[in-house]
């Protein structure tokens, strides 16, 4: 088999299975360097961590092809552990401030109580793989609407993390804008279906893609700059260098989910089915 034809042979769905398992993975790394700004004072901290690593092995035969009766209930599992560990973590950040006083400052300067609500996305999009037919003409439609649930999620976060510094220079405003712009397209992609929209949509995933290099690009010269830190306690405790990433990761999703609709007819197809 040609390089050529294998890639011809990938699917949305193919694409979304290897999807799953680099975010699951990519998440494990994310919060162990996070969770470092306090040094893992609570054991509980190390449970993302760790679930992350043995759901990314339990995960690697499906991305190997796997198809199995086992294979496909150790996926539920994971699912089901992800969006577990995903609530509970939502739940321990707003303990950590908001549930002892409910304030706006608490929710602003406590953890980050929407970050963990990615393993939540992740296990419902794993479970969708699994319960949905690939060809099924609803199941792009859903993969859409996960997308727009964390550009949703991705507006809230990038509000609430500036506002840490009341929104003081003007490039922190770009994620809060753009993040909307995308929920906007999304929502009505999901009303309704035209050749020409779809193809716009795409141009506003291109520029989710390039809003996230922005703010990767410019954490990372702040966190750099901070020479009064070690340079590894720089990324630890500055602005984080992996969040605006999220906007690019997005991006692919709706992205895959755009091209999985386009294979299985229009909206108004899929309502009716």
């Amino acid at each position: 088999m040609t390089m050529l034809s294998a890639v011809r042979r990938v699917t949305p769905a193919r694409a979304i299975e290897w999807f799953v398992v680099s975010n699951v993975a990519f998440l494990g790394l994310d919060i162990l360097v996070a969770h470092q700004e306090n040094a893992f004072e609570r054991r509980a901290e190390w449970a993302p961590v760790v679930f992350s690593g043995l759901a990314t092995l339990a995960l690697l035969p499906m991305a190997f092809g796997a198809r199995s009766a086992t294979w496909r209930i150790v996926d539920r599992a994971v699912a089901a552990g992800a969006i577990v560990v995903g609530v509970i973590g939502m739940v321990l950040h707003l303990k950590s401030a908001f549930f002892q006083e409910q304030t706006l400052g608490n929710l602003v300067y406590s953890a980050p109580f929407l970050a963990p609500l990615a393993y939540v996305g992740v296990g419902l999009l794993l479970l969708l793989v699994r319960m949905e037919a690939p060809d099924s003409p609803v199941f792009g439609w859903w993969v859409v609407l996960l997308a727009l649930g964390g550009f949703l999620g991705n507006f809230g976060m990038a509000l609430l993390d500036h506002a840490q510094n009341g929104l003081f220079r003007w490039t922190e405003w770009i994620p809060v804008v753009s993040a909307a712009f995308a929920v906007a397209f999304l929502v009505v992609v999901l009303l309704r279906r035209e050749p020409g929209f779809i193809r716009a949509s795409y141009g506003v995933l291109a520029l989710q893609v390039a809003v996230g290099a922005l703010g990767f690009g410019l954490h990372v010269t702040a966190d750099v700059g901070r020479r009064t830190l070690p340079f590894v306690q720089r990324f630890v405790f500055g602005a984080p260098a992996f969040a605006p990433l999220l906007f690019a990761d997005l991006a692919v999703l709706a992205a895959l989910g755009l091209w999985a609709m386009s294979r299985t007819g229009s909206v108004r197809e899929a309502r009716q089915a």
